[in-house]
């Protein structure tokens, strides 16, 4: 059962908890409980009810519309906290605990920026979120609900009518940009958004598969749930496709990367992702002992983005697991940013990654001419953008480039949120920014301007850098 479209993540939930309540939907691994791991599986009607259950809590603590800030650990209680949220209308915000004894700006700064009713966290780490629950100008200080202090398996009634997650073009979340250039801005996501770019996302990574995941399909992810990959595999997706999905920690790959692809090997056509640096980690760290008896000839697909994609990097890694018969048309290079809800385009062909060599000095000039491999700059290729609307503008002019030119890669599509917020001149130059004299096929506005340089060559997306 696909989603159909105008639905809500809640709504689509319970489906899967109506038609599949002992299913397997999100197991997490602990390995900071013991170094092999400590497995807890919540089956979809599992998940469902706790979902409820937080969102009752919140129906009580502010209305629809306030926002609900998270900040508790990796697991299964980030998890229904954030559906919660969504279950009583309230906005999301996802974050990350604060460091404990530190100034945590970051956090100081997203919470004078939602003024939130309502901070959800876990007893393990409220000592350290309680110092940040200050009373915003012309606010109340946010109630605190530590999830895991809540009776979240109890069966229990509705207290009132409101939202089953709302549909339409109201916000859902907030995700915050990293804020490593500026102050952190809130992405401004909404039901429609999520639901477009899921669409986007089975129509390229599931190409091959008519659109859909294949029967048995599964998820595996470390990544952070407060960023918009993590938040997107784990979560989102894994809903809306009807996915199981296996979670660990950051920490947990970082102090032990193998166990990330251990679990690709053990889980069948699994779907994976992690920044370039995490591809680097892996072919260093794990040892041919740690792959002893495992086989990756059954991964669908290990998404490389959030940074920028080295092709250096592509080889090592599927060099490297070549012996453990990984596919190399698994590794997919994607490119996508939290403007766009989280992903914007990647190769659709089940084919290893296409690494083009490009003249290097025609190339700094802003021009885009192929030459031998080796010779000259080699890029990665995204593939041919179809599932949304991409072009290649002068960030000057707003001018359309040319094929073979450098400019600005411009976005358009149902995935590109409505803006950052309460930035109105900020949303205004980013989210709406207008193509003079637009070609045949090409609207005039509202364009995303992504700040990333890159150019189409033979209908292919490259991308050089940021502005």
């Amino acid at each position: 059962m696909l989603p159909v479209v105008g639905s809500s993540i809640p709504t689509v939930l319970r489906e899967r908890a109506s038609l599949d309540p002992n299913g397997a939907a999100i197991t997490y691994i602990d390995y900071g409980r013991d170094w092999d791991g400590v497995s807890e599986t919540l089956t979809w009607s599992q998940l469902y009810r706790r979902m409820l259950n937080v969102g009752e809590q919140l129906k009580l603590c502010g209305s629809a519309g306030d926002r609900a800030v998270i900040l508790a650990p990796q697991g299964l209680e980030y998890i229904v906290g954030f559906l919660g949220a969504l279950h009583a209308g309230l906005i999301a915000v996802p974050l990350s605990v604060p460091f404990g004894g530190a100034h945590d700006e970051r956090t100081i700064s997203v919470l004078s920026d939602t003024s939130p009713a309502v901070i959800l966290t876990t007893s393990p780490v409220v000592d350290n979120v309680t110092p940040y629950a200050q009373a915003q100008p012309g606010h109340t200080a946010p109630s605190i609900i530590e999830i895991d202090s809540l009776d979240l398996d109890a069966r229990q009634s509705s207290r009132g009518p409101r939202s089953t997650g709302t549909a339409g073009p109201e916000i859902a979340y907030l995700q915050y940009t990293s804020g490593s250039t500026r102050t952190p801005a809130g992405v401004a996501v909404s039901n429609e958004n999520v639901f477009a770019n899921f669409g986007q996302i089975m129509a390229d990574i599931y190409a091959a598969d008519g659109g859909s995941p294949p029967p048995g399909a599964s998820a595996v992810s470390w990544l952070p749930l407060y960023h918009d990959m993590g938040l997107l595999l784990a979560i989102i997706m894994p809903i809306l496709a009807g996915a199981p999905t296996v979670l660990t920690s950051p920490v947990g790959f970082l102090q032990r990367p193998a166990r990330w692809i251990q679990l690709l090997a053990r889980h069948n056509h699994a779907i994976s992702a992690g920044p370039n640096f995490a591809f680097e980690l892996a072919v260093r760290k794990i040892s041919d002992d740690d792959m002893a008896g495992l086989d990756l000839g059954n991964v669908h697909s290990v998404i490389n983005g959030s940074e920028r994609v080295q092709p250096a990097t592509i080889k090592r890694f599927t060099d490297r697991f070549a012996r453990f018969n990984f596919p190399p048309k698994a590794l997919r290079p994607a490119y996508g940013m939290a403007e766009a809800t989280v992903y914007i385009a990647t190769r659709k062909e089940r084919e290893a990654s296409n690494i083009v060599c490009f003249e290097a000095e025609k190339l700094s000039a802003g021009q885009a001419e192929r030459c031998a491999s080796g010779i000259g700059t080699p890029l990665v290729s995204y593939g041919v953008p179809e599932s949304q609307l991409v072009r290649i503008v002068d960030p000057d002019t707003r001018i359309e480039c040319p094929p073979g030119t450098v400019g600005e890669i411009w976005v358009q599509g149902g995935h590109i949120a409505s803006g950052y917020w309460q930035k109105p001149e900020e949303t205004e130059r980013t989210f709406g920014a207008k193509i003079v004299n637009p070609s045949e096929g090409t609207p005039e506005a509202p364009w995303l301007r992504t700040g990333d340089s890159g150019f189409l060559s033979e209908g292919e997306l490259f991308i050089i850098a940021r502005i």
